[in-house]
């Protein structure tokens, strides 16, 4: 079972007050909250909170709006949420209400929705910037318009609206990117599940089974351990749908003498784990598919063996170029001369994605990585840096240009990777990587 995965409300307080220090004197800045999403008819999907608010807040119900006004004097964390409603908590679930909100999340002031609209242009009144997350929430920005319109009707009473509209995002998702002590423990426990419920899926995986029921045991395994979503939708791919990089249909047979691709995670209290492995449908590596994933171990461990402060993606990118082009080299899957084959970036046939991303309260992490004109990821590590590391060979049934005992074959390999101050941390620690460790497990299962 998980320990406790709540972040304690100072540390939520310490983020908003990080902010208002990055806020200049005289502004105003709004986050919203997620909505709750229509599946169909009357039935909503899964909530999940706006990540920007709920990093700013740790409240987790829709509809709210966090206000954070900096003056002169002094600054305020307003809160607008639900209003307590003992019909509508029968029907959908207890509701914090904003009395509550105010003790239990360390705000200034909280006021229920249906106060908003007239409080907000009395915020905005004489402010010089406003600050939010513009252009990502349509109704949000044309409500915003109308908050502005009710100053500007104003002006012959001397009221004034913000003329500087500052969009936020880029402030909240550097903070993002560096994570807490009490946000790292919580992503080691999502990698414990994760991996955990990886171990599941080579355990129970066998010939004439379906990849939704392997994809069923992976979902299990986080629920029952306190991660009752997956983050992301599952990859569970068997043969050449390993080489559809964003395959999620998960309905094909599993065959005798296929590799099994698995990418899927938990999240845990918002937080994201991105795992991946590829093991034999039989439980045993022929001799191609050996070669194959153990290129791809080996350029993994490449990667992140070099991580550290100061290390940069694209370093990690040429070092893994290397490692994969000598050994499609080696196999005969390139051909030519090696330097040019570098130059060329011939290994990308074959390697059609990125090494990594950032890695925290979304699986696709915020954060810049700073792209130079060559596309080239030259951000320098930070101590808290999380991120993934997933190099990959993909060779589908329908290139012909290699040979056929090659074809067919797709491996990822993905690991959940910390920056130290020191050098790196996995935190991807319980599910087997090596041949034999993969092996060993599945012939025992």
């Amino acid at each position: 079972m998980i320990a406790n995965t709540l972040i304690i409300q100072s540390e939520f307080i310490s983020r908003r007050n990080r902010f208002f220090a990055k806020m200049p004197i005289n502004s105003l800045a709004l986050f919203a909250a997620g909505k709750e999403v229509t599946r169909s008819n009357d039935t909503e999907f899964p909530f999940c909170q706006n990540k920007n608010f709920y990093y700013l807040t740790g409240f987790n119900e829709p509809d709210a709006l966090l206000v954070l006004v900096k003056g002169n004097e002094k600054q305020e964390a307003i809160l607008f949420c639900r209003e307590k409603d003992p019909l509508q908590e029968v029907w959908h679930g207890r509701r914090i209400g904003p009395e509550l909100a105010q003790t239990e999340f360390g705000f200034d002031q909280c006021f229920t929705l249906a106060e908003r609209d007239a409080l907000l242009p009395q915020y905005l009144e004489g402010k010089a910037e406003l600050h939010y997350c513009h252009g990502v929430d349509a109704a949000l920005d044309q409500q915003v318009l109308v908050w502005l319109s009710v100053v500007k009707s104003q002006a012959k009473q001397g009221k004034t609206a913000p003329t500087n509209i500052v969009d936020c995002a880029p402030v909240v998702h550097e903070m993002r990117l560096l994570k807490s002590d009490a946000e790292l423990d919580i992503m080691r426990q999502a990698n414990r599940i994760s991996g955990a419920a990886h171990q599941r899926a080579m355990e129970k995986t066998a010939i004439g089974k379906f990849e939704y029921q392997i994809e069923a045991e992976l979902l299990h395994e986080f629920a029952r351990n306190g991660a009752r979503h997956p983050a992301y939708a599952s990859i569970v791919a068997g043969g050449d749908n390993a080489n559809i990089l964003h395959y999620t249909d998960n309905g094909d047979t599993l065959k005798d003498n296929e590799l099994l691709l698995i990418d899927a995670g938990g999240e845990l209290a918002g937080y994201a784990a991105d795992i991946t492995r590829t093991f034999p449908v039989n439980g045993r590596f022929s001799e191609e598919q050996k070669h194959i994933y153990q290129l791809v171990l080996q350029a993994q461990e490449v990667a992140i063996n070099a991580i550290k402060p100061g290390a940069t993606f694209a370093e990690l990118n040429a070092a893994v170029c290397e490692v994969l082009t000598g050994g499609l080299l080696e196999l005969g899957i390139l051909s030519g001369d090696f330097k040019q084959l570098i130059a060329e970036k011939a290994c990308k046939k074959y390697f059609i994605h990125g090494l990594g991303h950032w890695l925290g309260l979304d699986v696709h992490d915020v954060g810049d990585y700073q792209i130079d004109e060559e596309r080239q990821q030259r951000r320098k590590f930070e101590p808290g840096m999380v991120m993934t590391i997933e190099p990959g060979l993909y060779i589908p049934l329908t290139d012909t240009q290699v040979d056929e005992k090659w074809r067919g074959i797709g491996v990822r390999i993905e690991d959940n990777i910390l920056v130290t101050e020191q050098g790196f941390e996995n935190l991807t620690v319980n599910v087997p990587k090596s041949i034999e460790e993969i092996e060993a497990l599945m012939a025992n299962s």
